[in-house]
């Protein structure tokens, strides 16, 4: 009985999950293939390549990624970073070379995917610290924005960095077509209302449906407005990658294959829900890695997990990678059938589309939040961003890379060190600060705690404070506090050595206290736990006050001072 009425249950549920993947792949596809279409513009490739990128990428990654809802195809980020290596590769912007390249560019992205998944490299998004990440993407942003001002104002510059594109344009600005303007005009209006109206609406449909309509009834091509022009119908064909490419394009695609992990992770962490199993980094570099090598033989440009894409499949209500499928079977459908209309789509629209989702690149209110809480990290956000202006994105790449390494190198060779009291009247202790003036110290201990790794980088820095500290307070005894450092390295345990020498020669007298298992290993391999002793050898800080106390109470003639 119970299993007979547990069946058609079953199969409701699986009907009902069904029709709402069904639901939010069309939808997806709504905002999705009109978005890729313009990507591949940004990148300066035919729009079909953006519909290639949504098709085969996108079902690769659905049979193999760990995300249920992430979405792959082209995104912002990556479509200006293809285009930066493409035209390095291709000066002369040949069409036939072009396929060829993008097909050498995305298949290395995808066999780099993959060796840094069999070398367990997933750890590598992380090397991007948020903060700089924030100034990458607003640099990103900005180069993108501009880069597409000429095809909004329906003239054509020679890009030669930012800076000079930037006064190319102001020049240029008298040659502008105001009918190509209208039409951007009108889009950028349209995108604008109906996101701020209806967020994750299909805004890219209703503009580029809109604009092909509009360009069919007016003739915009006849009026001077540029359009996309001529798209293959049908399937993309096989294109093979040329191997004499892989040494100019090898450079690129290491910082693409980069930034195409850290944007997948982090959309795919950021919308996994709490039930669903989770995110894990190294399948997801074989994912995307397939998804790159499978889409370069049918022209597709690099692939990774969109924030915004992904968000509007979790907002209509996908629950699996089926969602995916049905919007990579949607752009197989335009392919076949609807690829003549699409030739009619002004490049301004497309250009609209691209300058509105990218400017959400640029996050004002995260730079605020960035700076009231760490200057520091503010101003590793600030060079972020103009070394993207400055040097150029896949050079912003290693500026935002070495950004981050000297950030993290400041914090590990700087570690805090604290004096630790206690709050009077209480058995807590804590670190001595301004805002708790009335905590209690012992006359003749001087409890000083350490916080991270002790490492031969800031081993130095450690002793100096801790020298000052001695200097300043003279005690008897030095209590280390070790219970915040979870490891020690060989130069850092040299000076707790020669520490422990000074203090039997005259100096303040070194306790440990609080020493992990490892740190302990550590301390009696190298016999200075045999020179202290289990007298010196202290469980924790409470242990060392509680001692200290009891020494003092066997000396009446010293008196504790608070």
């Amino acid at each position: 009985m119970n299993q007979q009425s547990t069946a058609p249950a079953a199969s409701q549920s699986g009907t009902a999950a069904l029709r709402f993947d069904v639901v939010a792949g069309l939808t997806a596809a709504a905002v999705v293939l009109p978005k890729a279409m313009a990507y591949a513009t940004v990148a300066g490739l035919p729009v079909a390549v953006g519909l290639y990128t949504a098709f085969i990428p996108m079902i690769i990654y659905a049979l193999l990624g760990s995300s249920r809802v992430l979405s792959v195809s082209s995104t912002t980020t990556l479509g200006i970073l293809a285009g930066t290596q493409l035209a390095l590769a291709v000066p002369d912007g040949d069409p036939a070379k072009l396929i060829t390249a993008v097909a050498t560019l995305t298949a290395l992205v995808g066999v780099l995917l993959i060796l840094a998944s069999l070398l367990r490299l997933g750890f590598v998004a992380n090397f991007i610290s948020a903060p700089v990440l924030t100034g990458f993407k607003t640099g990103i942003a900005l180069v993108i924005v501009l880069d597409q001002l000429p095809k909004l104002l329906g003239f054509h510059i020679i890009k030669q960095g930012f800076i000079r594109d930037l006064f190319s344009i102001i020049h240029h600005l008298p040659q502008t077509s105001l009918i190509t303007l209208a039409v951007a005009g009108v889009v950028l209006l349209v995108l604008i209302v109906m996101e701020r109206l209806w967020p994750h609406s299909p805004a890219p449909l209703v503009a580029v449906g809109g604009s092909i309509a509009a360009s069919w009834f007016f003739g915009l091509d006849a009026q001077g407005v540029a359009t996309v022009g001529l798209i293959p119908q049908g399937f993309p064909s096989l294109t093979l990658p040329n191997v004499e490419l892989i040494e100019q394009l090898l450079p690129g695609a290491f910082g693409i294959a980069l930034m195409s992990f850290t944007e997948s992770i982090a959309a795919a962490r950021a919308f996994a829900g709490t039930e669903e199993p989770p995110i894990i980094a190294n399948r997801e570099l074989i994912a995307l890695g397939a998804a790159n090598m499978g889409g370069a033989l049918f022209g597709a440009m690099p692939a990774g997990g969109g924030t915004t894409q992904t968000a509007v499949v979790r907002a209509a209500g996908g629950r699996t990678q089926k969602a995916s499928l049905v919007t990579a079977g949607t752009a197989a459908a335009i392919m076949l059938l609807l690829s003549p209309l699409l030739g009619l789509l002004p490049y301004a629209t497309l250009a609209a589309v691209v300058i509105v989702y990218s400017v959400g690149l640029i996050q004002p209110a995260e730079f605020l939040a960035i700076s009231k809480v760490r200057k520091m990290e503010f101003q590793w956000a600030i060079v972020a961003c103009v070394g993207v202006l400055i040097f150029g994105t896949l050079q912003g790449i290693v500026v935002a890379i070495i950004v981050s390494l000297i950030g993290l190198i400041s914090q590990v060779t700087n570690p805090r060190v604290y004096v630790i009291g206690r709050k009077p009247g209480q058995d807590v202790l804590r670190p001595l600060s301004p805002e708790h003036p009335g905590d209690e110290t012992l006359d003749g201990l001087l409890i000083v705690r350490p916080e991270g790794r002790l490492l031969f980088v800031n081993v130095q820095n450690v002793a100096e404070q801790i020298h000052a500290l001695v200097d300043l307070h003279q005690p008897r005894v030095l209590a280390l506090d070790m219970s915040r450092v979870p490891d020690i390295e060989y130069s850092a345990l040299q000076m707790l050595i020669e520490r422990e020498k000074r203090g039997t020669e005259g100096g303040a007298t070194l306790w440990l206290v609080g020493l992990n298992p490892r740190v302990l290993d550590v301390v009696r391999k190298s016999g200075l736990a045999e020179r202290l002793g289990r007298e010196r050898l202290l469980f924790n800080a409470r242990a060392a006050f509680e001692r200290y106390q009891v020494l003092k109470a066997k000396q009446p003639h010293e008196q504790t001072s608070s």
